[in-house]
């Protein structure tokens, strides 16, 4: 098993003690979950400064998951980085460049990076077989419902179109003048619940995700943090990156995520859905949808 893999067994190992830690510990692990990266390169010192908790923590931390100290803690994070870390020399001197056309040069140039790295930081933590996984369970599920608010209302939303092409399973809920737990009054075992919530998380995505698990639902989980409270309740959990320079949290590598799920979705679909596709946009053209092509 490569250092990498190593490093995110230690990650799941203490997401899954997240509950069983002091208040204190428990700050320093969510640093450690959402910094991950820092580790390899930081002392128990810097990683106690920037969580906000002392040394001694940290360290009662890294033995929490079996660690003999924060130096033990550390070598699969080093490991990762000494063994897996890619240069992009070419890209770094395009965003420079880019910072010298004008006064938004450099805004351009932190969205763009940002953006990039939104995408590349997300699918660096998700794997083919978690995606696999994932949509075996939605292509047999009754029903699947993608529940977002705010942002994630319109990203829920446009996956649903997506899908709706070739499924009639797919809802997306709220609906409106509706409630996430009311359109989950009658799901059960059989149906999917696809809920997206990041920082700060919304309470309805929360309470719904909980009130779904009781009724025997399988959770995929979209979020930010390992510590994101529909993580730690998901069946299935994904991690996106939402860094931006800007005001609002970027949704570009989450309808990535989605756009990739559905892709998966489709690949363990039965012949018939080809032919639904064909017949959904024949019926467009037909209805005089689409603009004629020369």
């Amino acid at each position: 098993m490569n250092q990498t893999n190593v490093s995110s067994l230690v990650l799941s190992r203490l997401a899954d003690e997240l509950s069983e830690l002091t208040p204190e510990a428990r700050k320093a692990a969510i640093y450690v979950l959402e910094n991950p990266r820092d580790v390899g390169v930081s002392t128990v010192r810097e990683i106690a400064e920037a969580a906000n908790v002392k040394p001694n923590t940290v360290v009662r931390m890294a033995r929490q998951v079996g660690f003999e100290g924060y130096e033990d803690f550390r070598e699969p994070f080093r490991e990762a980085i000494r063994s897996g870390s890619v240069d992009f020399p070419d890209r770094a001197r395009w965003l420079q460049d880019i910072r010298k056309t004008g006064d938004l040069g450099g805004l351009y140039a932190d969205m763009v990076q940002g953006t990039i790295s939104n995408i590349e930081n997300t699918f660096a933590n998700t794997s083919a077989e978690q995606l696999e996984a994932a949509a075996k369970v939605i292509w047999n599920s009754n029903n699947v419902y993608t529940l977002g608010v705010g942002v994630n209302h319109s990203n829920a939303k446009n996956f649903v179109y997506l899908a709706s092409t070739g499924m009639v399973q797919f809802h997306a809920i709220p609906h409106a003048g509706s409630t996430p737990t009311d359109d989950l009054t009658y799901a059960d075992n059989k149906d999917v619940l696809i809920a997206i919530t990041c920082k700060p998380y919304r309470r309805e995505v929360v309470e719904a995700v909980e009130i779904a698990k009781s009724q025997g639902l399988t959770i995929v989980a979209i979020s930010d943090s390992p510590a994101s409270p529909i993580i730690r309740q998901a069946d299935h959990g994904f991690l996106v990156a939402t860094d931006t320079p800007q005001f609002f949290p970027s949704s570009v590598a989450t309808i990535a995520l989605l756009e990739t799920l559905l892709s998966f979705v489709v690949a363990h679909a039965s012949d018939a859905i080809v032919t639904r596709v064909e017949k959904f946009h024949g019926r467009r053209r037909a209805l005089g949808m689409y603009e004629a092509e020369d």
